[in-house]
């Protein structure tokens, strides 16, 4: 019985050292020790090579880096995509997610090798909400008008994928990211997270300010209810192509480097 109380005395002392911040949880808040790995998850109408701007900045600090090739099939087919991935990490590791895969980092992100979750205008649920639902408290995003459908499949159209989704980036490189376009199913939209790995890991977020496509409004309310670092971007919704360093300083940050 000493060894218990010893333990508690322990336990509670570490958690009144820790920072306390209103309505946000201790775990959230905590400094991530160093990571060795970063991986990173695509959303909606790019695929894994959206990132290879960040990756060659993250390599070159030394970091281990796999991009995941997101199924974009089901929620939970691309959060064992993800998972699978994650398994393969020796060490601690950050988990990062852009648009839709935000969905995928909230419901993967509870492994145990994950050491921060970082959000790149990306979707934030907590478990089991409506993100339909929430999004509806928000400004409507432009881009939605540009998807359309063949059968099950989604897309965007090039006029909304240029306007709405890239309009920062050069037209001739949003006509090569919108000619690799991969389509969505629709069912994969329906999906709902189960658990909220951001009430447990130490959260960032980067807010696009100037996106089209998740209203920078409801980013914000994302981020600030996870209690998350956040940096704000003067940026499209595709900020890791636009803006690689700026992100890859953020992960550099999670993963606890100076950037």
């Amino acid at each position: 019985m000493e060894i218990d109380r010893r333990t508690v005395m322990v336990t509670l002392a570490a958690a009144l050292a820790a920072p306390l911040v209103p309505g946000v949880a201790l775990g959230a808040q905590s400094r991530p020790g160093k990571a060795r790995n970063v991986v990173l998850v695509h959303g909606l109408f790019v695929d894994g090579s959206s990132w290879a701007d960040v990756i060659g900045r993250l390599q070159g600090r030394g970091l281990n880096v796999t991009s995941v090739q997101n199924p974009l099939t089901t929620l939970p087919e691309a959060v064992d995509a993800c998972r699978r991935v994650l398994a393969r990490q020796e060490g601690p590791t950050v988990l990062v997610g852009h648009s839709f895969s935000g969905m995928i980092v909230t419901e993967a992100g509870s492994a145990p090798n994950v050491s921060a979750l970082v959000y790149v205008a990306a979707r934030a649920p907590d478990a089991g909400e409506d993100y339909t639902m929430l999004a509806r408290r928000f400004p409507a995003a432009p881009a939605a008008a540009g998807i359309v459908f063949d059968g099950d499949e989604g897309r965007l159209t090039e006029e909304a994928f240029l306007h709405d989704f890239a309009p920062d980036l050069p037209p001739e490189k949003a006509r090569v990211l919108y000619a690799a376009q991969w389509p969505f199913r629709k069912e994969l939209t329906l999906g709902k997270v189960s658990q909220a790995a951001w009430r447990s890991k130490p959260s960032f977020y980067a807010v696009s300010a100037e996106d089209r496509v998740i209203d920078p409004g409801l980013q914000r309310f994302m981020a600030k209810r996870m209690g998350a670092s956040t940096v704000e971007l003067a940026s499209s919704h595709v900020s890791p192509i636009s803006h690689p360093d700026e992100v890859a300083k953020l992960i550099l940050r999670a993963a606890g480097y100076d950037a």
